[in-house]
Parts: structure tokens; C-alpha cells; sequence
């Protein structure tokens, strides 16, 4: 063991699930070897405790750093942020300047309200909803973070949040009271939001759902929906933490002409420092006035800071652009590897999120190796590769060289029967688990 194993079991000691994120323990990605923690980031480069240098071709921070690590513009200006006193009595001007910004990006929107993460972002923007449609329930489509609200659905059905997070999550904690207050229904299936709408007769005041995840966008969907959204008077809200900047700047939503009540953006926005927003149109937004939404650092300056500066590289030199080609270019390459050695691999995703859906027999088995072999070869790599403006095409190159060699092995093992042998730990988790 390396010095992050060794303070990985020290962690799960005192920390309950061994870290803050369940996306970044290391049993999702490779028990017991995955180096846990990092000592220096920059472009898409990490080292660990032990000085080791890896090339990131998995997470880049769970899609927070779109730019890269540690870019140097966007450093600079939360530097001179914090040189300038990053929390004081009065309020910093840089929120309100950000928020012109975002509206000027989505001119259907008219106000703005701003948080630091994706999920209490979306519990913000679900308060607002009901507190407008004075109505308290909830349908929604896809990941929308831990909040009471949105785990409330697995009271009900423990496979409710099966298709929409991860298997086997457990409400324990939310109040049984919150029962059926929230409703699942999956992307492209207009028929159980209908269900859904027949069943609950005029009680649904919020539909909550992601623009596109891993399934390839389907407008005709996103269109029927607002269009029950209007006819049962329910506050639309389009959760693009995920997707927002990944394929424009701004909302996905933009690119299809379909927009929201409200919209939700994190994770990249700020490249790796925290800030999220809710957008909206002022109708619905205005109550925000008539609950209470607060908190002291939603005022702190850096998030906003980074959050402008970030912007303004999107636009100078479009990142989309650079993310897409990328992603494509990564794509076209894993399919080709895919098909050479006959394996029931395909891609899934964004165009600048490529996600590997495995479909072999053992895809965890699968997935952990891969893990452990491009981790031997200098990567940390994973079924699903957010792309950065620091990715390079010589960097996609290296990754698909490597890749090819990882993946070649695997078949011949499939092969022979004998893919299990390759691994020299325990197989990766796939969902929520217990660690003691």
C-alpha cells in the first residue's frame, strides 16, 4: 500500500463512508489500490501521496474542472479575490454580475438565485417551485442530488431510484411523511408522466427533470413534457448540472429551443470552485420572496469570481467546441477498439462526456480492470471520461494507445474464459455500500 491507501483505512475510521463524496470513493473505482488522494492537480495531471503522476481520463473532479486543473486565469482572479477579502459585512458585486451574465446567456430567463452545489441548488429551485404552484408534489427524471425531497421517493418503493441514481438506496433518515410526495419517470417515457399526472389528479406542482445524462437527447420528449408542465399549471425546472456548458455555453436546453420555468447549473460553472444558480423567469422566481431561502455562503466571493472568469474563457475561446471534438474524436477511437476485438462495449452519453456501457457478462468485472490496468500504465481511468479543455488530441491519443492494449487483453481473457484472473483485488462497487 501507498501513503492514500494507508490513509484511505485511516479515513474510514473516522469518516462515515470514508469520504464526503460517494463518487469518489475508491471502492467505485478500484478497491483497495485506487490512489485516494491527491497532492498536486494541473491541466489534466495528478499526483498522489506518493509523488506518482497520473493522467486523469475519468472524472476531472466529477465534471467540476472543464477547463482543467488549477487553470491559470481562473486561479489568478479567485487569487486576487481573496487578496481583496473573499467575505466581508456588505455583499461583493461580483454575484450581481454573474447573474447579468447568465441572464444575458438565457434571455427567457429573468432573475437569478445562487448556491454552491448542484444538489442543494436543486432543492432550492424545488422550494421555489411549490412555494409558486402552492402544490407539494414532485415528478422527476433523473439525478437530482440527497436532499430529503428527492430520496423521499424510495419511502414509497426502495427501486424507485434505481433508474434514475444508483441500486439499493436507503431513505432511513427522511421522514415517512414525505411518501409518495415525489414520483419517478424515465427519460423518453411520456406515458408514466401522463400515469403519473391521472394518478396524482392536481397535486403535482413541480416536474424536475435533466435535459439529457446518458441517453442521446430527445427533444420530442422534452417538448411533450413542458407542454403537461402548462396544461396542469406545474413549475418546469431543467436540472443541467450535469449538462449545462458541456456542448454550449450556457444550457443544453438552449441548443433545442425548449425552455424552462427554471434552470439549474453547478459543477462546471466555476471550474472547480463552488457555485450554482437557479435561473428562472420572474413570475416564478418572485417566490423566493415568500419562503426562506438563505445562507451565509451562498455570499462568499470566489464562487462568483471564478464563475465569470470561467464564462468568459467559454466564449473567448469556445470551449464547447474544443469538448465535443474531443469527446468525438475519443469516441470514434473506443469504437473501433470495441469492434476489432468483438467486444459488447458501447458509448453513451454526452458528446463531451463519453460513458462505456458495458454490456458483457461481468461488466463490473470488466470496468475494474480496466481501472487497474490503465492505472498501470499512468491513468486514471473509469467508465466515463468528462472532458477538459486541457485534454489534448496528443493526450486522447496516448489514452486510446493505452486503452486498446487494456481492452485487447480483457477479450483474449473473455475468450478463454478466464477474465477473472486478471484481477489482483476485489471487484469495484456499483452502488451504495456499507464500507464497516
Amino acid at each position: 500500500m501507498g501513503k492514500s491507501q494507508r490513509l484511505y483505512q485511516e479515513a474510514k475510521r473516522i469518516i462515515p463512508g470514508g469520504t464526503q463524496l460517494l463518487s469518489k470513493r475508491p471502492e467505485m473505482f478500484l478497491p483497495e489500490k485506487w490512489p485516494a488522494y491527491y497532492k498536486k492537480a494541473k491541466g489534466v495531471d495528478v499526483w498522489d501521496l506518493d509523488d506518482k503522476k497520473y493522467i486523469d481520463m475519468s472524472l476531472m473532479g466529477v465534471g467540476s474542472c472543464i477547463l482543467g486543473y488549477a487553470h491559470n486565469v481562473v486561479n489568478q482572479a479567485v487569487l486576487r479575490a481573496i487578496e481583496n477579502g473573499n467575505m466581508t459585512t456588505l455583499n461583493c458585486y461580483e454575484e450581481v454580475e454573474l447573474a447579468k451574465k447568465l441572464l444575458k446567456l438565457h434571455p427567457w430567463a429573468e432573475m437569478v438565485r445562487f448556491s454552491r452545489t448542484g444538489g442543494e441548488a436543486c432543492a432550492i429551485g424545488i422550494r421555489i417551485g411549490r412555494a409558486f404552484a402552492k402544490k407539494d408534489k414532485v415528478a422527476f427524471c433523473g439525478y437530482h442530488g440527497w436532499h430529503d425531497w428527492y430520496l423521499s421517493a424510495n419511502l414509497a418503493d426502495n427501486s424507485n431510484l434505481d433508474g434514475q441514481l444508483l441500486p439499493g438506496l436507503e431513505p432511513l433518515g427522511v421522514p415517512r411523511a414525505l411518501k409518495r410526495t415525489s414520483l419517478p419517470f424515465h427519460y423518453g417515457q411520456i406515458d408514466e408522466l401522463k400515469a403519473l399526472v391521472s394518478q396524482n389528479k392536481n397535486e403535482i406542482g413541480v416536474i424536475i427533470m435533466e435535459v439529457c445524462r446518458h441517453k442521446k437527447i430527445d427533444v420530442d420528449f422534452l417538448k411533450a413534457v413542458k407542454t403537461i408542465a402548462k396544461e396542469i399549471s406545474a413549475v418546469l425546472v431543467f436540472d443541467e448540472v450535469s449538462s449545462g456548458f458541456r456542448v454550449t455555453t450556457g444550457g443544453m436546453h438552449l441548443l433545442y429551443g425548449v425552455n424552462p420555468d427554471m434552470a439549474i447549473f453547478g459543477k462546471a460553472l466555476g471550474n472547480g470552485y463552488p457555485i450554482s444558480a437557479i435561473i428562472g423567469t420572474r413570475k416564478v422566481m418572485e417566490s423566493a420572496q415568500n419562503t426562506f431561502i438563505s445562507s451565509t455562503y451562498w455570499t462568499e466571493r470566489i464562487g462568483f469570481v471564478a464563475g465569470l472568469e470561467t464564462i468568459k474563457i467559454f466564449e473567448e475561446e469556445n470551449v464547447p467546441r474544443h469538448l465535443v471534438q474531443i469527446g468525438g474524436y475519443i469516441r470514434d477511437g473506443l469504437i473501433q477498439i470495441f469492434e476489432k476485438y468483438s467486444l459488447n462495449i458501447e458509448i453513451a452519453g454526452l458528446p463531451s462526456v463519453p460513458i462505456l456501457a458495458i454490456k458483457e457478462e461481468e461488466p463490473l468485472v470488466v470496468k475494474t480492470i480496466l481501472t487497474q490496468e490503465m492505472l498501470k500504465k499512468g491513468f486514471l481511468a473509469s467508465n466515463i471520461i468528462y472532458i477538459s479543455l486541457a485534454h489534448t488530441k496528443a493526450i486522447a491519443d496516448k489514452y486510446l494507445e493505452a486503452a486498446e492494449d487494456v481492452f485487447g487483453k480483457i477479450a483474449r481473457s473473455i475468450k478463454k474464459g478466464d477474465l477473472k484472473k486478471l484481477l489482483k483485488g476485489p471487484v469495484c462497487h456499483a452502488g451504495f455500500k456499507r464500507l464497516t
